[in-house]
């Protein structure tokens, strides 16, 4: 394991993975929990806060560019910014099965599927936690 790996990464990379790994622990406490008690509206606004800094911070991270600056990652931060606002919205109308589907595919899709794709050989995250 190599963190100083990740903090000497350039702006935004260190603020972006750290969202993102407390994003994860706080998604895992959601998916766990009871649902609609206070605590999980909290929990829940700070996932909310820190899904929508990851994927604005991702637009700043150029280490894979396939499509331009761009790589399909930055597709999901679209998707991922779209559907926590549909999810919001789904559950102030009281539409809680919607808003239950649409915030656990974003966990694992936003979060585990996209944290799978930093797992890759020559990517920071693969280098901080296999050296």
């Amino acid at each position: 394991m190599n963190i100083e790996t990740l903090f000497t990464a350039p702006n935004p990379i260190p603020s972006h993975a750290l969202a993102a790994i407390l994003a994860l622990v706080l998604g895992i406490l959601q998916l766990t929990r009871k649902k609609g008690t206070v605590p999980h509206k909290y929990i829940g606004y700070a996932w909310v806060f820190l899904m929508l800094y990851v994927s604005t911070s991702s637009f700043f991270i150029h280490e894979l560019k396939i499509i331009g600056e761009f790589s399909p990652i930055h597709f999901l931060s679209v998707f991922t910014i779209g559907s926590v606002i549909y999810a919001i919205i789904m559950v102030r109308r009281g539409e809680i099965t919607k808003h239950k589907r649409t915030m656990t595919l974003l966990f694992y899709l936003g979060l585990v599927l996209t944290g799978a794709f930093t797992l890759l050989p020559n990517r920071i995250m693969y280098t901080v936690l296999f050296g």
